[in-house]
C-alpha cells in the first residue's frame, strides 16, 4: 500500500516550498520554535478538509471546473493578499527582541488551518495523485485512501517543522539587526503577494 514511490513523491511535493512553508518559516522567525510547530500543525490540519472533500467525491465536481473551485480559488487568492497587505503592514511582525511574542495557539492554528483550506491545489493533489498508488481490487479502498492520507498528513508537519525550526535557528542573527527586521517583512509580504498571483493566474 505505501509504496517508496508514494514516499519520494510525497515528499517532493511537501519539501517544496509554497504558502504553508511561507507562513511556518514567517512564524518561527518571528514568534519562536513553539510557535512554528503550532503553524506546523495548524496547516497539516488544514489538509483534512480537501482529504474529507476528496472522499465524498466532492472533488471531482471541483475538478470538473465547477463554481465551487473557483470560489475557492478566489477565497485563496484574496486571503494570500490580505496576508500580504497586513504583513507589509504591520512593522511589528520582524520588530523581534531576544525573546518570543506572546503565544496564542488558538489564532496561530485557526490561520493556518484557513490558509491551507482556502488551497484548491491541495484537492487536486488528492483528487490526481493519491489514487496513482492505490489498488484497483482493493475490498477496503476509502482505509487505503484514509492511509495514505495520514502518511502525506505526518509528512507534512514532520516537514513544516523543521523548516519552523531551522528558521528558529537565525532568530539571533534577525533580533540584531533591524534591516534584516524589515527586509524579512517586505520579503515575506511580496512572496505572498506573488503566490496569490500564481493562483489566480493558474489554470486548474
Amino acid at each position: 500500500m505505501i509504496s517508496l514511490e508514494f514516499l519520494l513523491t510525497s515528499l517532493m511535493v511537501v519539501v517544496t516550498p509554497g504558502t504553508g512553508v511561507l507562513f511556518t518559516v514567517s512564524t518561527g522567525l518571528s514568534q519562536g520554535r513553539l510557535a512554528s510547530v503550532v503553524a506546523a500543525w495548524g496547516c497539516t490540519l488544514g489538509i483534512l478538509p480537501h482529504m474529507l472533500a476528496t472522499a465524498l467525491g466532492l472533488a471531482a465536481v471541483m475538478h470538473a471546473g465547477a463554481l465551487a473551485f473557483q470560489v475557492l480559488k478566489l477565497a485563496g487568492v484574496l486571503y494570500l493578499l490580505y496576508l500580504a497587505v497586513a504583513t507589509w503592514r504591520d512593522r511589528a511582525a520582524f520588530a523581534m527582541t531576544a525573546q518570543a511574542q506572546p503565544l496564542n495557539p488558538l489564532k496561530l492554528v485557526g490561520k493556518a488551518v484557513l490558509l491551507n483550506t482556502l488551497n484548491p491545489k491541495l484537492t487536486l493533489f488528492f483528487l490526481a495523485f493519491l489514487p496513482q498508488f492505490m489498488d484497483a481490487a482493493s475490498h477496503q479502498p476509502m482505509l487505503e485512501f484514509g492511509v495514505l492520507s495520514g502518511v502525506f498528513m505526518a509528512m507534512t508537519f514532520g516537514v513544516f517543522v523543521a523548516y519552523g525550526l531551522l528558521a528558529h535557528t537565525f532568530r539571533q542573527t534577525v533580533v540584531k539587526s533591524p534591516a534584516i527586521q524589515a527586509g524579512l517583512r517586505r520579503g515575506f509580504a511580496a512572496a505572498f503577494a506573488v503566490m496569490a498571483g500564481k493562483l489566480a493566474w493558474s489554470e486548474h
